[in-house]
């Protein structure tokens, strides 16, 4: 099976586009991050939550320029912060990228 890479840039508050993304992550998938989405790690949140429910073997990562702009200083210590050559070579190690636009 192909690993994908999801990102998600929409705020988790707006709409199902988080819930849908965790119901079809595959076993190797990782979820990235980016732009209003970083709220979803905001602690005590329902998309918070979720993340942490997440399984391990799913890697969480968040864009450290977008966490940085929120001032999101404390997030789950399963997140990896990436900078955007992190978020280049994330995309290049996974089989497929998958923007839910």
């Amino acid at each position: 099976m192909m690993a994908t890479l999801h990102l998600l840039s929409h705020s988790p508050f707006n709409d199902g586009r988080l819930a849908s993304c965790l119901h079809l992550l595959g076993p190797d998938d990782g979820l990235l991050l980016t732009g209003e989405a970083v709220y979803a790690l905001r602690d005590g949140t329902a998309p918070c939550q979720a993340l942490e429910l997440m399984p391990a073997a799913n890697p969480l990562f968040a864009l450290l320029e977008d966490l940085q702009a929120r001032g999101m200083d404390d997030v789950p210590a399963r997140v990896v912060a990436v900078d955007y050559p992190g978020f280049v070579e994330l995309c290049t190690r996974f089989n497929k990228v998958n923007a839910w636009l």
